[in-house]
């Protein structure tokens, strides 16, 4: 089963909290999590950036909806329960609870219209709350925007790599593994790249500042997918260098048959794919630059905890 969208979660959510008793989100999750048979792998599931669970923002989320329209009260801090308004709503046995049905309660309403505002900076709130049949949470429609942005970003990177000379590429690989913490200064790094001369390799890199162990490097600025026998190449000229760490490194693909064959052999071939290296150049700020930059909030509880 699917993991429920924060809309799905609310009247089951209103259930639970029937008993009338102070109840904590946590307690809530598991429940919703069995009422909806989700296996350990769906409740484990996260949002793009990992920093929080998919069906634990959704119930949050559920529960921030229901506090709004009134139905749900918090008696302290991290503890809530059912208020008069939701046991009345209850007892009329609703079919379904979503944005469309809260409309009806005021409290409501003035916080979505809140959220709609033009010139509040709650857009955030706006992208889930202002529509009527939305099922994603804020967070979601922002770290979904955040990924789609991403990936057109990773794949201008590779076009603009594929238009560049290959000497330009095996320097933007020195510069990203330099940035990742291998190979000491720039000028350490790169000083054997593209003069080894050996058939296989393209490159030795210091696996750390002082030298300890040194990566040998193939980088391939290719469009077709690599196959089984370019590594098996590689990994030759590993073994003529006695070599136990390798580094393979292409703008395109590798072959089901290649990644296969790199997982089972002694030596250690990482291969590192044009989606892969894209996304590495991003994360460590290679080619690319800021263009802006956005901080999402909450509110400090301890800040107004009185003593």
């Amino acid at each position: 089963m699917a993991i429920p969208d924060y809309q799905s979660c609310m009247l089951p959510f209103l259930r639970f909290l029937g008993d009338g008793g102070d109840h904590t989100l946590r307690e809530v999750e598991e429940a919703l999590g069995e009422h909806f048979h989700l296996t350990p792998a769906e409740r484990a599931e996260l949002l793009p950036s990992g920093q929080q669970g998919i069906f634990r923002n959704r119930v949050g989320w559920a529960r921030t909806y229901l506090k709004k329209a009134g139905l749900v009260e918090a008696p302290k801090r991290g503890v809530f329960k059912i208020s008069e308004r939701g046991l009345k709503t209850l007892a009329s046995n609703p079919i379904k609870i979503d944005g469309k049905y809260l409309e009806q309660f005021p409290e409501f309403l003035e916080f979505r219209d809140l959220s709609k505002a033009p010139n509040e900076m709650v857009a955030v709130t706006a992208a889930a709350v202002a529509a009527e049949a939305a099922t994603t949470t804020p967070e979601e429609a922002i770290e979904l925007a955040y990924q789609g942005l991403r990936e057109q970003l990773a794949q201008e990177l590779l076009s603009k790599i594929l238009s560049c000379s290959p000497t330009f590429f095996e320097q933007l690989v020195v510069e990203l593994l330099v940035k990742m913490g291998y190979g000491g200064s720039r000028r350490d790094a790169g000083e054997r790249i593209g003069q080894t001369g050996d058939g296989g390799i393209d490159g030795i890199i210091k696996e750390d500042r002082l030298g300890l162990d040194a990566i040998f490097i193939q980088a391939k600025r290719w469009q077709g997918s690599v196959g089984r026998p370019e590594i098996q190449k590689f990994v030759g000229a590993l073994q003529g260098q006695r070599a136990r760490k390798g580094v393979f490194i292409t703008t395109s693909t590798y072959t089901a048959d290649a990644v296969d064959y790199a997982s089972r052999i002694d030596t250690k071939v990482v291969l590192i794919d044009g989606k892969h290296l894209s996304a590495l150049m991003i994360d460590f700020d290679v080619g690319v630059s800021a263009s802006a930059s956005y901080v999402v909030k909450r509110v400090d509880s301890d800040y107004f905890e009185e003593v």
